[in-house]
Formats: C-alpha cells, structure tokens, sequence
C-alpha cells in the first residue's frame, strides 16, 4: 500500500524522504504493450495508435506530449481501462487487465487508479471536503475515516480554509487543487491526468502542478500527465512524445 493509505487519524500524512527508491524495486504501476486503437469511419479505419508502448514505475511522474489529435486522451483512456485498445496489452500493478470484464475494470479502476482532467468536474452542489469524501465513501470507507483522510489531503494542497466551499466559491485553481486530492483519496497507484493545467494561469498552473508533484514524491504513486507546456514536462522525471501513433522517449 502507498502512503495515501495511511492517513493518519489526527488528520497528518506519513511521509518517508526514500518513497521513490522503495516503490522502483515494486511491479511497474502501468506496462502498455503494442497498444492499437483503431476508429471505424464507416468502411474506413483511423490508427489512432499504431503499437505504442510504455513502461510506469511507482513514484515517477511522465510527461505525455505530442500534438493536438495525436491520440494522447486516446491513451489516458486505455491506460486507465476507461476503453478498451483493437490489439496489444495492459497492464496494472502486474496483472493483465486486457481481457477483463466491465465490473472487474470498474474495479480495478475504482482501487487502484485515479483520474484529473482539465475540467474539474467536481460536483457543484457538494463542498470541496465532501466531493474527496465521495468517492470513499462510493469504495466503501467508513464516514469518520473518510473524512479524516479527505481533511488530511486538502491539507496537503494548501486548502484546509476552503474545505467548507463548494466549487462555485474557489478559484479555478483551487477547483483542480480540490480535483486532485479527490483522484488520489482511495491511495491509488496510478494517477492519469489530461491537461490539468491547460485552462489556468501560468501562475495558477504552477501552484496546481507543485501540488501535483509535492503527491506524487509523497506517496510514491505513479503519474502519467498529458501536457502542451514543455516547461512543466521538463521538471517531470522524463517525457515521452506520441507521435505518429507511437510513444518516443524524449
């Protein structure tokens, strides 16, 4: 279990200086082998992905590139079970997840992955501590640990004095911030992210990708993270380009 499963209960985070150099002797959190995904036009087939392939360790973040339309949500989509690849392999923690059915990817999805997306979609009627309670709740946590934990992560990105807001209230870069501790509230191994700082201020989307990174190196959880700004790429541990239907390590 990563560090985002032991949330202490006074609300702190267990934090360890060495996570990354731990979770590399772990199976890879994600391993795409030969991934194609082709689109039916009619009697006409579009390769989006041509048999990319890649390799994610625990507590290391990737930058994902490439232009727009190169297949890159594509991508996310199927490393997160989300849809399903034409030909080739996934794999989670180690296990094939390829063949699965829907209720097992579901699950597997609802354990060990967590998503951000470049809209926050948070549910507005909920507060920001209420919408990272969901989705433990939703995996069966008890209401008391859940929102210890939920607390514990807001804290983390800076946002204790807004826990009682809802989204309509908070910046926009507090909406992602929120968008953020929700993907990683049920301590995945995994976290996908898909431009989450495309709609943001530079200095905006600095402070959303520093909270960002303080998760990944806290937890040792692995990040794929799609993104247009080079800047940010280069400050991720390495950066893979899709081009042409196929991931090209930068």
């Amino acid at each position: 279990m990563n560090e985002l499963g032991h949330l202490r209960s006074e609300g702190a985070v267990a934090l360890e200086e060495n996570a990354y150099a731990r979770t590399r002797q772990e199976p890879a959190a994600l391993q795409l082998k030969g991934i194609r995904r082709v689109y039916e036009q009619g009697r006409v087939g579009l390769e989006v992905l041509k048999g990319a392939d890649l390799v994610l360790h625990p507590g290391e973040a990737v930058a994902l590139v490439g232009p727009s339309g190169a297949g890159k949500s594509t991508l996310l989509h199927i490393s997160g079970l989300l849809e399903r690849p034409s030909a080739g392999f996934v794999f989670i923690s180690g296990a094939d997840c390829t063949a699965l059915g829907d209720g097992e990817r579901t699950a597997i999805r609802r354990r060990e992955i967590g998503f951000v997306y470049q809209q926050h979609r948070l549910l507005p009627e909920f507060s920001a501590l209420e919408n990272v309670v969901m989705p433990q709740r939703i995996a069966g946590l008890g209401k008391g640990e859940a929102f210890e934990r939920a607390g514990a992560l807001l804290d983390m990105m800076g946002l204790s004095a807004r826990a009682s807001h809802r989204p309509a209230e908070l910046s926009g870069g507090e909406q992602q911030r929120v968008a953020i501790a929700r993907a990683v509230a049920n301590a995945p191994r995994l976290l996908l992210a898909d431009e989450p700082t495309g709609n943001l201020d530079p200095r905006t989307a600095e402070r959303v990708f520093t909270g960002l990174m303080e998760i990944v190196r806290k937890s040792g959880l692995a990040a794929l993270i799609a993104t247009h700004n080079h800047e940010l790429a280069e400050r991720m541990d390495r950066t893979v380009s899709l081009t042409d239907g196929l991931l090209h390590e930068v």
